[in-house]
C-alpha cells in the first residue's frame, strides 16, 4: 500500500498552509475579513489533501472501475432515511454500487462551542445512512463502507483537562469527567467505531506550529491512519475481486 503516514503528512501541511493563506486573501479586494477563523473556513479547499488521500487509498486497492467522487463534477450526495439527501466528503461508486463514503471534518478554535454539534453530526449521519441502507435505498449495493477522518488542532486549549461536571440527580459518565476536548474527541471517535456506526475512524491531532511542516500526533493506535487506510483499502480490494 501507499506509504499512508507520509501522504498524511502532507495532506496535514495542506490543510494548514491553505488555511493561512485563505486568511491572508479573503478580504484583500474588498479590506474586510471575516471574524476570527472564518475566514479561513469560508475559503473552502484546506481539506483537500484528506479527501484526496482517502482517494488514493481506493486507487491503490485496484478498484479500476470505480468512480471515486471528490468533487462537483462527480456528485457526492447520497439519499437519506430521516432527511432527503446528505452531500458526502468522499463518495466511491462501482457502476451501480456505492463501495464506500466518507465524512472528513476538522476542529480548529472554539473547542467548547462546537464539540457537542460535531459529536450530534458524526452520529447523526451515520445512523441515517444505516438507516437508508437497511430499508433498501441504497440498493441495489452490497454493504457498503462508511469511515469518519477527523483532525484537531493541537494547542493547549484543546489539550488541558475540562472543568468536572456537575449534574444532579444525575451522573456523567465518567470517562468525560475532566477530560480534554483532544480526550474528548478521541474518545468518541473509539465509541463511533466500536457501536460499529462507522467501520472506521481516523483521529489525529496538529498545530498550527508543527502542521506547515506536516507534523501531527496520533494518540490511539485503534484510530490511526493506518488501521483506516487498510480497513478501507481491504473493502475497496475485495469488492474488486469480486467483480
Amino acid at each position: 500500500m501507499i506509504d499512508i503516514e507520509k501522504q498524511l503528512a502532507k495532506s496535514v501541511q495542506h490543510f494548514w498552509k491553505t488555511r493561512e493563506a485563505q486568511k491572508v486573501r479573503q478580504g484583500s479586494s474588498s479590506g474586510k475579513k471575516d471574524a476570527g477563523n472564518r475566514s479561513a473556513v469560508t475559503g473552502g479547499k484546506h481539506a483537500d489533501g484528506f479527501v484526496q488521500l482517502i482517494a488514493a487509498i481506493v486507487k491503490d486497492a485496484s478498484l479500476a472501475t470505480a468512480n471515486i467522487h471528490v468533487a462537483q463534477k462527480l456528485p457526492r450526495t447520497l439519499p437519506g432515511y430521516f432527511r432527503p439527501t446528505k452531500e458526502w466528503d468522499v463518495v466511491v461508486v462501482c457502476g451501480s454500487d456505492l463501495i464506500a463514503a466518507v465524512e472528513v471534518k476538522s476542529q480548529v478554535g472554539s473547542f467548547g462551542n462546537n464539540f457537542n454539534n460535531r459529536v450530534e453530526e458524526a452520529r447523526g449521519n451515520a445512523t441515517d445512512f444505516w438507516s437508508a441502507y437497511r430499508k433498501g435505498i441504497l440498493a441495489p449495493s452490497g454493504k457498503p463502507w462508511l469511515g469518519y477522518l477527523f483532525m484537531l488542532e493541537e494547542q493547549p486549549s484543546s489539550l488541558r483537562p475540562t472543568k468536572k461536571i456537575e449534574l444532579h440527580p444525575f451522573k456523567v459518565d465518567e470517562t468525560f469527567q475532566q477530560l480534554s476536548y483532544a480526550g474528548r474527541y478521541e474518545t468518541v471517535c473509539e465509541r463511533l467505531v466500536r457501536e460499529r456506526l462507522y467501520d472506521a475512524a481516523c483521529f489525529f491531532t496538529s498545530s498550527a506550529k508543527e502542521g506547515v511542516r506536516g507534523g501531527y500526533s496520533q494518540p490511539n493506535a485503534e484510530l490511526s491512519i493506518r488501521n483506516f487506510a487498510i480497513s478501507l483499502h481491504a473493502h475497496a480490494a475485495a469488492f474488486a475481486r469480486l467483480k
